[in-house]
């Protein structure tokens, strides 16, 4: 391993009890509508894992704080959507770009509860379909079924890649 790579192993060993909070923070950040548009944490999330396999430390509670952050995203957009419904299309960034809020609209209108939990999984999606679901006055316990169901998957499939990858090729 180059002298770069083992910098940042020991940096990141030496950092660990930081981990938690940061991938929080960014899991945050790729969830609610109004940040995932501007801040590119899936590809960082994703380096994340392979440092948490390269330096050993604990799966778990960073996992743990990714499924947090992603959960807590998709409720503060949905909850916002709930309260002020269409006004939210007028909010900056999506006043940009009616068509996010349209297509996640027209996806959930389509596909419910199916919409939510996938929803999280492509892109745009992610930050509209959460939005849409408080337009449409989901109830609040379907959402939550589908937020978390789904915050639990792409939590795993963010960061297992590189974890256990990282593992197996350094171990």
């Amino acid at each position: 391993m180059s002298d770069f790579g083992q910098a940042t192993i020991a940096f990141v060993q030496s950092h660990s009890g930081s981990a938690a909070p940061l991938v929080l923070l960014l899991a945050f950040c790729e969830s609610f509508a109004f940040v995932s548009l501007l801040v590119p944490a899936t590809v960082i999330l994703f380096g994340v894992g392979g440092l948490i396999g390269a330096s050993g430390i604990e799966f778990w509670p960073i996992w743990g704080a990714a499924v947090a952050g992603a959960v807590a995203g998709d409720w503060l957009a949905y909850t916002l959507a709930f309260r002020f419904k269409d006004d939210i299309a007028g909010v900056w960034p999506l006043s940009r770009d009616p068509k996010l809020l349209a297509r996640g609209l027209a996806f959930f209108q389509r596909w419910g509860l199916l919409a939510v939990f996938v929803g999280r999984f492509f892109g745009p999606l992610r930050a509209a379909v959460p939005l849409a679901a408080g337009v449409c006055a989901m109830p609040w316990i379907k959402f939550q079924c589908a937020n978390v169901t789904s915050a639990l998957v792409w939590a795993t499939g963010i960061l297992a890649p590189g974890a256990i990858g990282m593992r197996w090729l350094l171990g």
